[in-house]
């Protein structure tokens, strides 16, 4: 079965293209037929953190109807199984798609024909980023130990829900009657989804209730990525039990990843940083992200160091 998984968050820099292309090549070495989609509209770079040229051809093809297929725009990289589609070539009108241009894109996307589909999103809580998070099996969270990257982060999560919900109502014909409590909750004077969810349930059961169900099916982890050592261990987990408290209990902790200054090295000299240093700890709980996303229970993988 086809997995999506959408990397995103509130806050630049927290190293969502990084984890993304780390876990595709992890993944592409179990053996799993893996495309990377570069959805940082207007400053893709996923290709970088690849050790790649600028593709000549991508996303844009696509959009101007060169090619009907997004798959024929997936080109292979230096990593067995593995493949890109970047938006590097795309105009700089390309952050605002139009309506028919995202809900094409989000199509093909759903048929790529791909075990493992990962998307890499752009920071923000624009309509389009919330949009393309939401398509996905699975959403990942990336967000780094600092106050100020996890109140974005919650941002984002809670911006995640109020668009689903907000999509959910439209299709119900239910707008109407919403749009007020649904403001509140956009200026926070709800405290979060579950209390918009309460007042529907009191208004409506039936209807409450399909809601809450709809909520509640969305699948979500929380990665904590440039993990130092001064910060507590176990502070993804009490971050995930925030969220599961004040929303539904959908969240997941999928783990920490240990800080290295020689990722930045890396991606400056256009070094794959978990082939170039495979026996550090950083890769080490990369690893065990994908194996833990694949729930395939096996020794880590043995990346060969460059020459």
């Amino acid at each position: 079965m086809k997995r999506i998984y959408s990397i995103g968050g509130g806050k630049g820099g927290s190293g969502k293209s990084f984890i993304a292309a780390s876990l595709g090549i992890l993944l592409a070495k179990q053996g799993k037929k893996v495309v990377l989609v570069d959805l940082d509209l207007g400053a893709s770079n996923l290709h970088t953190l690849l050790g790649q040229r600028i593709p000549q051809r991508g996303l844009d093809a696509f959009i101007d109807k060169t090619t009907n297929s997004l798959e024929d725009v997936a080109l292979s990289t230096t990593i067995p199984n593995l493949y890109l589609i970047s938006s590097t070539k795309c105009s700089l009108e390309i952050a605002n798609l139009f309506y028919a241009q995202k809900l094409k894109v989000i199509n093909a996307i759903q048929n790529l024909p791909f075990a493992y589909v990962l998307l890499d999103l752009g920071p923000g809580i624009n309509f389009n980023t919330l949009d393309f998070f939401l398509i996905a099996t699975e959403g990942l969270f990336v967000a780094t130990p600092e106050p100020t990257a996890i109140e974005n982060t919650f941002v984002f999560i809670k911006s995640i829900y109020l668009r689903k919900l907000k999509l959910a109502l439209k299709e119900a014909n239910m707008w109407h009657i919403c749009q007020e409590e649904v403001a509140q909750l956009s200026k926070g004077a709800l405290k979060s989804p579950l209390d918009l969810i309460n007042i529907l349930v009191g208004r409506n059961l039936e209807n409450g209730t399909v809601f809450k169900d709809l909520l509640s099916g969305l699948k979500f982890s929380l990665i904590l990525n440039k993990f130092r050592g001064q910060v507590t261990e176990d502070l993804g987990e009490q971050l995930v039990e925030v969220c599961n408290r004040h929303l539904y209990p959908s969240f997941d902790f999928l783990g920490n990843i240990s800080y290295d200054s020689r990722v930045y090295e890396s991606i400056l000299a256009r070094n794959i940083f978990i082939r170039k240093y495979p026996y550090t700890k950083t890769v080490s709980d990369l690893q065990n992200m994908a194996r833990r996303l694949t729930g395939e229970k096996q020794q880590p993988i043995q990346i060969k160091a460059l020459k």
